[in-house]
């Protein structure tokens, strides 16, 4: 695409700026500059599409503290492994488009003074890695930014390349905007602790601002990958934030052991899989535990006991299987329940006085 590419979309609202598209960071790095030169905030918040309230409260934040939020649509392929389907993440650009314009409208609704989205960076992957094809591949050719040790745990240790990925294309988009700050959310927290140590290791003049986990009525954490789950597996899935929740209310009762903590957590997701699995196969939902964290909030180091002054992230990871078998009318999700749905979730363990 030519360097100059840039379009542009007219708002919901008559008194909202347009939205500007930028394809290729040349024109957005123009535009960037013109903002400085009025005074002007930049707030962005980088995503992958199919934008969901979760998105929208960053971007909310994003308004209270900036004149203007750029918004990233971009799937980063680098941040999936080999064997994970990059294919199948959800792409909604029309939706998003007029979730964002709706946001502007109701931002103006609010406040005339406030931030707006005023620009969408979607690059292609050319554009993000242009010396050489993006690889998924642990030891693959290409320009990467790692973030170690804590880039190896967790997550890290099931999905060996993601974090590398997210580094990379953060370090990437973080360099093309030249934001005042950036907003992610703390659902995705090693990611959150990951762009942080990338930040103050390598001088990034971006400030990194974290919005709290937004979750449906039941508790389950919002993501974009929860369309693929259906009315069984969303309602099983629940297990994970139930296990997480056991674990914190045995921190709250005084417990600071890693075994007396997590006991409660591992407690809940045997009882719900033998449950599960003493059903029909086409009433069940199964789902593997791939982890169950208690971790240092800096440094992710796993904690033997937790400090009561420091307190720690309780985190885990589950992996919803396909289904084995579905009735006829049931909502199975996008792509008929035959997509795995790995669910991640945590809960910020606050220090307290002992």
């Amino acid at each position: 695409m030519a360097s100059t590419m840039a379009s542009t979309m007219a708002s919901t609202s008559s008194t909202s700026p347009s939205i500007q598209v930028f394809r290729d960071p040349s024109p957005l790095r123009q535009w960037r500059r013109q903002l400085l030169l009025s005074n002007k905030s930049l707030g962005f918040v980088p995503t992958m599409g199919a934008l969901h309230e979760g998105h929208l409260s960053l971007m909310r934040q994003a308004a209270a503290e900036n004149t203007d939020i750029l918004v990233s649509i971009y799937v980063n392929p680098t941040q999936f492994g080999v064997s994970e389907d990059l294919s199948s993440y959800p792409r909604t650009w029309d939706s998003d488009v007029a979730k964002l314009q709706a946001l502007n409208a109701e931002l103006d609704a609010k406040s005339k003074s406030g931030g707006r989205v005023t620009a969408i960076l979607a690059p292609t992957s050319h554009v993000m890695y242009p010396s050489l094809p993006p690889t998924s591949e642990i030891d693959g050719d290409g320009s990467f930014v790692t973030i170690t040790p804590i880039s190896r745990r967790l997550e890290g240790a099931s999905r060996p390349v993601f974090f590398r990925g997210v580094a990379t294309v953060c370090m990437k988009l973080f360099n093309i905007a030249g934001a005042d700050r950036a907003y992610f959310g703390q659902k995705d927290v090693q990611q959150t602790v990951v762009i942080k140590r990338m930040v103050k290791d390598f001088h990034v003049d971006t400030e990194i601002r974290i919005g709290e986990t937004v979750r449906e009525v039941d508790g389950l954490a919002m993501s974009s990958r929860n369309v693929y789950l259906g009315e069984r597996r969303r309602g099983v899935g629940l297990v994970l934030y139930r296990a997480l929740k056991a674990a914190e209310e045995a921190y709250g009762s005084g417990k600071l052991g890693r075994g007396e903590i997590l006991d409660a957590a591992d407690e809940v997701t045997r009882k719900v899989l033998a449950e599960q699995h003493a059903l029909a196969p086409e009433e069940r939902a199964l789902y593997e535990v791939d982890y169950i964290s208690l971790a240092d909030p800096e440094s992710l180091d796993e904690l033997e006991v937790v400090d009561p002054a420091k307190g720690a992230i309780l985190s885990g990871a589950v992996k919803m299987v396909p289904l084995e078998a579905s009735k006829d009318g049931e909502d199975c999700g996008l792509s008929d329940g035959k997509v795995p749905v790995r669910l991640i979730d945590n809960l910020i363990m606050k220090p307290r006085s002992t």
